[in-house]
């Protein structure tokens, strides 16, 4: 990716708004559109969901799968609240083993980002 004043001495390297690295270097979560998508600006939906056999999963919806990292954040998630979990469908919902909400409303509010309870 070329620069202000490509080709000249005087070559800068295109840099991020919010962190102002240059985008080869910069972290920002970015959506798929590669606008930059914070934490704070998303709203995390938590809720429960009873299944067969009475078990309880809390759900946690609402957050854009390539902004945000969820792989890493059930991986954080199973280890705080000492449960399984997975990931679920093309909404890529979050579900936890159990009622976890408590745990994981604290843990996501740390992380920046709104909650939002059902």
């Amino acid at each position: 990716m070329s620069g202000l004043f490509a080709g000249t001495p005087l070559e800068q390297p295109v840099t991020c708004e919010t962190c102002g690295k240059p985008l080869t270097d910069c972290t920002c979560p970015r959506d798929a559109s590669g606008a930059i998508l914070l934490p704070a600006a998303q709203t995390a939906i938590v809720n429960l969901e009873k299944r067969k056999k009475g078990k309880i999963i809390t759900i946690i919806s609402g957050l854009d799968p390539v902004a945000s990292d969820l792989a890493a954040l059930l991986s954080a998630l199973k280890a705080l609240c000492g449960c399984g979990g997975s990931l679920d469908g093309p909404a890529a919902a979050i579900e936890l083993q159990g009622d976890q909400r408590d745990r994981a409303c604290q843990h996501l509010e740390s992380l920046g980002y709104k909650i939002g309870r059902r």
